[in-house]
C-alpha cells in the first residue's frame, strides 16, 4: 500500500433512490485535501451541513449505518465508505441533496466503478495507518458479536468473517478477503440480503421504502403459499410484482453471484464500517456474527487504540551516535553563544529531521526566567525548533556555509508543560510541503521525557548570503 495520502482526480456523480426512505437522492463524491478523511455534506439542508465519516457520531444500526452532526443524518452510509476504503481513497467529501445514500443495486460496485473511473490523485501527506502491535478482543453476549483483531507479519489489512443464521438456506458461512486489493475484485459486487419473513417487520419500522428485487437478495428460509407471499407483498405495496417462490432458496430469478455472497456482503459492511476509524488499518480482524452494530463497537474499541497512542510517550533513543554533534551544527548554523539552542542531530531524512537540546541551568536565561523558579522561555523553544528546521533547510543546498535561514510566518504554536533545567528538549520537524523556491514549510513538536511540551507550524525561507565582494559593491553603489 502507498505510503503517500490520495484523493480522486475528478468528482464522480451518481443518483438513485434510499433502501430505506425512498427518497431519490443525487450524490456527488468530491475530491478533498489531504488529512481531510471522509466527509459527509447535506447540500439540501440550510447551511449545508458536514457530517465526518466518525464512529463516535454513530446514532443508528438498525439495517445499515446512520450519522449524524451538526443536526443533519445521513443513512445507510457503509456501502459509499467501504468503496472509497477499498479503493484506498484516503480523503473525500460525499456531498448528496437527500438524506440517505443511494442503494443502487444493493453492493458497492457502482461507487467502486465510478472511482476508478475518475481516477486518483497521489498527494504530499502521508497516508495514515492504525498499526496493530497486540491481539485486540471485543464481545457482546447479547447479540452473538465476536471480533479479534491481531498484527500481521507484513502489515497487510484482512478480513476473516464467520456468519451463521441457523438457517437451512445460509446454514454457517465464511468470508475472507486476504490484503485490501482483493475488495474490488472479490467482495465489491456482492449485494445485500434480507429474509423474507423480515420484509414484514422492516416495513412496519417504516423501513425499506425503497427496496426491491434490483438491489436486494431476498432470501427464503421456509416454504410460503401463494396467498402469504401476496400478503407481505401488500404490506410492502409491491402486490404488483411478479415474483416466484420454488421452496427454499432466493426469491425470484436473482441468482448469487458466489454461494457464500451473503458472509461476503456482510464483509463489505465491516469494511465501510471500519473506514469510521478515521485510519488505514494494519492488521488481521476476524469477525463471528457481525452486524453494524457490532461493527461499529468494534470500530471504537479501534479508535481507541489510536487515542492511546497519541497520549502515549514517545520514544527517542539518546544513546545512538548523533547524526550531527555540537560541532558540525557550529558550522552549518551561524548562531553562537548564547543563542545557539541546538546540541545534536540525531536523525534527518527528506522529509523530516530530529534533533535535541540539553537545557542546564547555566543558560543565561535563567537569570531573569525566572530567580527561583527557572523555566525555558517558549519564544526560546521555539528558536529551537527553528534551528532544528534551518538544519534541515540548508542540507537542501550544496553549500550550506553561504546560506541563512530567515523566518517568515509561525502559526498553530501551543505550549503544553514547562520546560525546566535538566530536561532533554527533542525537536521532532517534518515537512507540509515540498520546498519550493526556497521556502522551507515545516510542522514541528517538541518532547521532553516523551511527552510534547509545545508544537508549532513554520515558513521560513532560505537566502544566499552576500559574498564580500557583493557587499562592497553596494557600499559603493
Amino acid at each position: 500500500m502507498s505510503s503517500r495520502q490520495r484523493t480522486l482526480k475528478s468528482p464522480v456523480s451518481l443518483a438513485g433512490v434510499g433502501l430505506h426512505t425512498g427518497v431519490t437522492v443525487d450524490l456527488t463524491i468530491q475530491p478533498a485535501p489531504e488529512n481531510h478523511g471522509y466527509r459527509f455534506q447535506r447540500t439540501d439542508l440550510d447551511g449545508q451541513p458536514i457530517i465526518n465519516a466518525d464512529c463516535d457520531l454513530v446514532v443508528g444500526t438498525q439495517r445499515g449505518t446512520t450519522l449524524e452532526q451538526n443536526g443533519a443524518r445521513v443513512y445507510t452510509t457503509e456501502h459509499v465508505l467501504a468503496a472509497l476504503y477499498g479503493c484506498k481513497v484516503d480523503n473525500a467529501l460525499i456531498q448528496l441533496n437527500g438524506p440517505e445514500v443511494p442503494i443502487l443495486d444493493g453492493s458497492a460496485w457502482p461507487f467502486v466503478e465510478a472511482i476508478e473511473a475518475a481516477g486518483y490523485q497521489e498527494q504530499n501527506a502521508d497516508r495514515l495507518y492504525l498499526t496493530l502491535k497486540e491481539n485486540i478482543t471485543f464481545e457482546n453476549t447479547e447479540k452473538g458479536v465476536e471480533f479479534l483483531a491481531v498484527p500481521t507479519a507484513g502489515g497487510e489489512f484482512r478480513l476473516t468473517v464467520m456468519v451463521d443464521y441457523n438457517s437451512p438456506v445460509l446454514g454457517t458461512q465464511h468470508a475472507h478477503m486476504y490484503q485490501l486489493n482483493h475488495f474490488k475484485t472479490e467482495i465489491a459486487r456482492c449485494r445485500t440480503f434480507v429474509f423474507l419473513q423480515e420484509l414484514e417487520v422492516l416495513a412496519k419500522n417504516g423501513l425499506i421504502k425503497g427496496g426491491s428485487l434490483d438491489n436486494a437478495i431476498v432470501m427464503v428460509d421456509k416454504p410460503y403459499s401463494e396467498d402469504e407471499i401476496q400478503s407481505i407483498l401488500k404490506m410492502l405495496g409491491k402486490e404488483d410484482l411478479k415474483v416466484k417462490v420454488e421452496g427454499i432458496g432466493v426469491l425470484n430469478t436473482t441468482k448469487l453471484q458466489y454461494e457464500n455472497e451473503p458472509a461476503r456482503h456482510k464483509l463489505l459492511d465491516i469494511v465501510g464500517d471500519l473506514a469510521l476509524v478515521g485510519r488505514f488499518i494494519r492488521g488481521h480482524m476476524l469477525a463471528a456474527r457481525p452486524g453494524h452494530f457490532g461493527n461499529v463497537e468494534f470500530a471504537k474499541v479501534l479508535k481507541g487504540l489510536i487515542k492511546r497512542e497519541k497520549e502515549a510517550p514517545r520514544i527517542f533513543d539518546l544513546y545512538k551516535k548523533p547524526l550531527f554533534d555540537i560541532n558540525d551544527i557550529s558550522k552549518m548554523l551561524p548562531h553562537r553563544y548564547p543563542f545557539l539552542l541546538v546540541d545534536k542531530i540525531m536523525e534527518m531524512d527528506e522529509a523530516g529531521i530530529i534533533g535535541l537540546k540539553n537545557v542546564t541551568l547555566n543558560e543565561p536565561f535563567f537569570q531573569g526566567h525566572f530567580p527561583g523558579n527557572p523555566i525555558m522561555p517558549g519564544v526560546l523553544q521555539v528558536e529551537a525548533m527553528a534551528q532544528v528546521g534551518g538544519i534541515f533547510a540548508l542540507s537542501q543546498v550544496p553549500d550550506p556555509e553561504n546560506y541563512s535561514t530567515y523566518f517568515m510566518k509561525i502559526d498553530g504554536v501551543k505550549f503544553k508543560q514547562k520546560v525546566i533545567p535538566g530536561d532533554t528538549l527533542i525537536f521532532d520537524l517534518h515537512l507540509e510541503s515540498p520546498i519550493r523556491r526556497g521556502l522551507v514549510n515545516m510542522k514541528g513538536r517538541a518532547y521532553v521525557n516523551g511527552k510534547e511540551v509545545c508544537e508549532a507550524t513554520m515558513l521560513a525561507q532560505i537566502v544566499k548570503d552576500r559574498t564580500e565582494k557583493e557587499t562592497k559593491v553596494s557600499e559603493t553603489v
